[in-house]
């Protein structure tokens, strides 16, 4: 069951933070100085749910540390998860200057840091100045491309391919390791990769079979780098 840790404003640290190198190198020391006594710091629990589809934007929000998974449910109840996050990155949903409500769900699959500031502070910024809003105009086509690229890279592969994506994936993009513990369910991967909890279930024992990985509950281990790719690029 995921447990609250409550909100806390910390000491500002913006002038080293890497979000400033990211989105606000741009602005003045002034409103640097206004983003930093507005922001918030905000822990979440593994499980806890960060904003849920059709709540009230109020923050523009960056991961500090941590992983999430920005996912949609569906009339059957279902979680459709559309990526995962890792830290440095925009998790606001991507429609946040549009719309006043947000049309998916954000939740932490581990202990995570979100950083966040008043979407009104963000939007008065991008009125008053025209090179933060270009970068913070790249910083959310970044985040949409890596959205699309993601699922156009896991649909254009068949089953194995696609487990052993999210394998490659998640040892290289999200771990560095090729030792890590999943972040998320067989059932979860099912719903990344639109396979069955079944299929993705006999997959992983495939793998394991042929020597590609080692699993201990949730922690796997690629032991045949080489192969997996090969499985992925020709998936």
């Amino acid at each position: 069951m995921a447990y609250v840790i409550q909100p806390h404003k910390k000491t500002c640290s913006c002038q080293s933070c890497e979000l400033r190198n990211l989105m606000f190198s741009s602005l003045s020391e002034k409103d640097l100085d206004r983003v930093c006594d507005a922001r918030e710091e905000i822990s979440y629990a593994k499980g806890e749910i960060i904003h849920e589809e059709g709540d009230l934007v109020q923050d523009f929000k960056y991961l500090k540390n941590g992983l999430v998974k920005l996912y949609k449910v569906t009339e059957s109840g279902d979680e459709q998860i559309i990526t995962i996050t890792r830290p440095l990155e925009f998790v606001s949903n991507t429609n946040i200057f549009h719309e006043e409500r947000y049309r998916y769900s954000l939740s932490a699959l581990e202990d995570s840091v979100v950083c966040c500031v008043k979407i009104d502070l963000i939007k008065e910024l991008v009125v008053k100045n025209g090179k933060f809003a270009l970068e913070l105009i790249s910083a959310l086509s970044r985040t949409s491309e890596n959205i699309i690229s993601l699922g156009l890279e896991i649909r254009k592969r068949n089953l194995a391919g696609r487990v052993a994506f999210v394998l490659l994936y998640l040892s290289g993009e999200i771990y560095h390791s090729r030792i890590f513990d999943l972040p998320v369910s067989r059932k979860e991967i099912a719903d990344l990769i639109s396979m069955s909890s079944a299929n993705v279930i006999r997959t992983f024992s495939e793998f394991r079979r042929d020597g590609i990985i080692q699993s201990n509950g949730r922690t796997i281990e690629i032991t045949d780098m080489k192969k997996l790719e090969v499985i992925s690029r020709r998936g």
